[in-house]
């Protein structure tokens, strides 16, 4: 019987999204809900299991990994984009490697949240309700507002749209930025320094790895304007943690949303978790009942398939 394992499913609610007991005659599935506490734990609790399906980025399927789990036959990750997965380590190994769908307007839609609660202190007005205290800050209108958009893909587009029903001016850099996109969004290009000197909300849409590792560090931070935020709702490294500490603890920006993080789960005694102006979330920008309605459905389609022989949705 091929043995399974469903990774990282933290809350125990892979099963409310897919009927696992209608293959357990087929299959052995064990689920884990937890994280692993490093990558020799991940190897000596996954080494008898042919397949993986993964949430996201959440365990690194690294190239040591993959080495050392001699039974893996298939990775099946939600999304169709996972940079956690030595895609090299796993073709020389002939492991197949395969993705879901993925809706992207819960990322946007999560992005507007942090951007609004951010903008009317929605952290510090909530603890203030429970404590009994009544109005004690006051916020900022979007509207004329200076939005700066690292990165204008899919989600960063969506962000745009949403901008300019708030009557905001929207500006976006990246690498590779499609200037015809920006002309289709009346987006206005810009470098990344004027982005940063001149934005009152600055929002992140680019992908993880090396390309922007650090990208916003004190360096960038010090050239802020001190009445601006930062929301992060792509990946975490692309923000130095430490200096965003510092920039968040020392006033040199006004606040910042951030739902992604250099080591996930955040350790409980992080340092942001004592920020007043951080409001931070639980990497839930992808956690909806209809995304993961789509991931555990369709990982369990692509286990069939490359069972049966004919995989879908491979990732090379």
């Amino acid at each position: 019987m091929l043995k399974v394992a469903i990774l990282d499913d933290y809350q125990n609610v892979s099963q409310d999204f897919v009927d696992l007991k209608k293959l357990l005659g087929k299959y052995e599935i064990r689920v884990f809900n937890e994280p692993f506490a490093d990558e020799n734990d991940a190897i000596e609790q996954l080494k008898e299991y042919e397949a993986l399906l993964i949430m996201r980025e959440r365990t690194k399927i690294t190239s040591n990994l993959i080495k050392n789990l001699k039974n893996l036959k298939y990775i099946i990750t939600s999304g169709m984009r996972n940079k956690a997965i030595d895609l090299e380590a796993a073709k020389k190994r002939k492991i197949i490697v395969s993705g879901t769908e993925i809706n992207i307007n819960p990322t946007c839609e999560l992005t507007w949240a942090l951007i609004l609660g951010l903008a009317r202190n929605f952290k510090t007005e909530i603890d203030n309700m429970y404590q009994g205290y009544w109005q004690t800050t006051v916020g900022v209108e979007l509207k004329g507002k200076i939005l700066g958009l690292i990165g204008l893909g899919r989600v960063g587009s969506q962000v745009a749209k949403i901008a300019k029903a708030f009557g905001m001016q929207v500006i976006a850099w990246s690498e590779n930025l499609n200037l015809d996109k920006c002309s289709e969004l009346e987006v206005l290009p810009t470098s990344k320094e004027n982005l940063i000197k001149d934005s009152d909300f600055i929002s992140i849409h680019v992908q993880g790895g090396e390309r922007y590792k650090d990208c916003i560090t004190l360096n960038e931070f010090d050239k802020m304007k001190k009445t601006t935020y930062l929301i992060n709702t792509s990946r975490g490294p692309i923000v130095n943690e430490d200096d965003l500490i510092i920039a968040l603890s020392t006033n040199v920006i006004a606040g910042a949303g951030i739902d992604v993080y250099g080591k996930e789960p955040l350790p409980e005694g992080h340092k942001l978790r004592f920020i007043s102006n951080a409001l931070i979330l639980p990497h839930i920008g992808y956690v909806t009942a209809e995304n993961y309605s789509i991931f555990y459905n369709q990982m369990i389609e692509n286990l069939e398939a490359c069972v049966s022989g004919k995989p879908i949705r491979e990732i090379d």
